[in-house]
């Protein structure tokens, strides 16, 4: 007849593995966890390029109504613009193109959009451009960007000094307020000269609903208040 067992007779080893391995998950997940929390603030702006590239690399674009010009992450609100600009963006969405190299954020104008380097059609057509010659989004300087005034930048016509422009790179958050605007004349360049302090210069076609080519540039002059990482 075969008598109850009791959990007394069993050796203690098989007991004591479970709780070292108890412990060594523990101390597994309390690493994984640091880790995972270490790379979300680490990404929290390669992140908004992330989600741009995938937008933009949709084979499609839905309009959509209401808001100001672009909303964070997602396709542009097409209200303001253009019908060959609209076109043109729609195009560009089946062809190649480089990353994002950052994101331009106006929030009072509802404007989100991607920074791309240079100024080259398809480029212009897919977001903004960093203008050749001025500084690096990451750098000190005089940093250029240009954008059209029928498609991304069309919101800059409401844009008044003391606005808030926030640019996201994989490394930093730029935070500049707008010094003020000015009109000039295409061949001066003036403006996107160098600079000793971190400035930024937006730069698009003016006046905003002239038909045909502008003979004009509307100019957005803005200092750099702060930068996190």
């Amino acid at each position: 007849m075969i008598s109850k067992i009791s959990t007394d007779e069993f050796p203690s080893r098989p007991r004591t593995s479970l709780r070292k391995l108890e412990a060594v998950l523990f101390v597994a997940g309390t690493v994984l966890l640091a880790a995972y929390a270490g790379a979300q603030v680490y990404s929290r702006g390669s992140a908004q390029l992330a989600l741009w590239a995938f937008d933009l690399e949709k084979n499609s674009a839905t309009p959509h109504t209401g808001g100001a010009s672009q909303g964070n992450g997602g396709s542009p609100d097409f209200h303001l613009w253009s019908t060959g600009r609209i076109e043109a963006f729609k195009r560009s969405l089946a062809l190649k193109i480089t990353r994002p190299i950052g994101t331009l954020t106006i929030p009072r104008l509802g404007l989100t959009a991607p920074v791309f380097d240079g100024t080259d059609t398809l480029t212009l057509d897919r977001g903004l451009g960093r203008i050749d010659g001025t500084a690096s989004m990451e750098s000190e300087g005089n940093v250029g960007i240009a954008g059209h005034r029928d498609g991304f930048f069309r919101g800059l016509k409401d844009i008044v000094r003391g606005d808030l422009i926030e640019v996201t790179t994989p490394s930093a958050i730029d935070f500049y307020v707008v010094d003020g605007t000015k009109i000039v004349s295409p061949q001066d360049v003036s403006v996107l000269q160098p600079t000793s302090s971190a400035r930024l210069t937006l730069v698009t076609c003016y006046p905003f609903y002239f038909v045909g080519d502008a003979p004009k540039r509307f100019i957005v002059e803005a200092s750099r208040t702060r930068r996190t990482t």
